[in-house]
């Protein structure tokens, strides 16, 4: 009879606690964001694709089998992103007011109390403090999950980031996580970065756009080329395309265009660009950002894009949308 008793007991008590072992749960509550919705999406692999958070009343839950640590991120409808790295077996709390969501708090565990620092830090810094703090943040805890994060963010997928150092983060980073993965692939990235600055040429690729037609580096020579990453829940990335797509209907003899897409649906880039009448070439391969294309042309983020010249060599890479047009239209004319 006590040992029904004791099996009742902790059973009342894991179900209380609002965890389950072998699983991962975000629960959450916002002020100022009554009803609406987050995208969710992992960059080591913990989720496939796209996921969404459903708010109602400012509250959500959202819970995910888990079996390791990783990261989650959610895209808040501004945009703006927020990791939230995951442990078997525990559930995290959110909490802030969604006008300020800089300062959001994550409570639960130690890795996301370790985010919530840093982001203590850097609220109200300049962008070179805010890099000077991911620097020291990252040579301070290299053994930690957070770091890979703060990594990819300032030092990978920044474009203007200093590729010899973001080098020897990663070596640090590695060093002390060797069975990490995540990393390992990352280290091997910037390798990449390094063989696609300024001058290299094309890579040689093939694959399949949208419609199952065969794409390959030579639909981009002889042409001004621009290989750009976007997606269809990212407004900035469709800014830049259809500004693309402008510039492709003007000049289609002299400038090439291939957009990969990052949606997790092919049907869905598909009908984002049914009514495009231009030459641009759409691939979607549903592998989002672990397609291989991305790391063919070392691009790192949405949006992020790449020009070649007509002999097929690098001319400019991670434009702002603003600037891609400007020097385009330099190009062209």
């Amino acid at each position: 009879m006590k040992r029904i008793a004791y099996f009742i007991i902790l059973t009342l008590v894991l179900v209380s606690c609002g965890t389950r072992k072998g699983y991962f749960k975000i629960e959450g509550h916002l002020l100022n964001l009554n009803q609406g919705e987050f995208y969710i999406y992992s960059t080591d692999g913990i989720i496939n694709g796209f996921d969404t958070i459903k708010i109602e009343g400012g509250r959500f839950t959202y819970e995910i089998p888990c079996k390791e640590t990783g990261t989650l991120v959610i895209v808040f409808p501004n945009y703006s992103e927020q990791p939230v790295f995951t442990q078997a077996g525990k559930s995290v709390t959110i909490s802030g007011d969604a006008s300020h969501l800089k300062e959001i708090e994550i409570e639960g565990t130690d890795e996301n109390k370790l985010m919530n620092g840093f982001r203590k830090q850097i609220v109200n810094v300049s962008p070179p403090e805010e890099l000077s703090k991911a620097e020291q943040f990252i040579k301070n805890n290299p053994a930690s999950i957070v770091s890979v994060y703060i990594l990819k963010k300032y030092f990978v997928t920044n474009p203007d980031a200093d590729l010899n150092k973001a080098a020897q983060l990663a070596e640090a980073i590695h060093k002390a996580q060797p069975k990490n993965g995540n990393i390992a692939r990352i280290v091997h990235f910037i390798n990449v970065m390094k063989k696609c600055t300024s001058g290299s040429t094309i890579p040689s690729f093939t694959a399949k756009d949208i419609n199952g037609n065969t794409v390959s580096s030579s639909n981009l020579k002889g042409k001004i080329a621009v290989v750009c990453a976007w997606a269809t829940w990212n407004s900035d990335s469709r800014g830049m395309i259809n500004k693309l797509n402008n510039l492709n209907k003007e000049n289609k003899e002299k400038l090439a265009i291939i957009g990969i897409n990052l949606d997790a649906s092919k049907r869905s880039c598909k009908q984002s660009v049914k009514n495009d009448s231009t030459s641009t070439i759409h691939i979607c391969d549903q592998l989002m950002f672990e397609s291989p294309l991305m790391e063919k042309f070392a691009l790192t983020r949405v949006s992020d894009n790449i020009i070649f010249n007509a002999q097929g060599r690098v001319i400019e890479r991670g434009l702002s949308s603003s600037e891609l047009e400007k020097k385009l239209k330099t190009l062209l004319n």
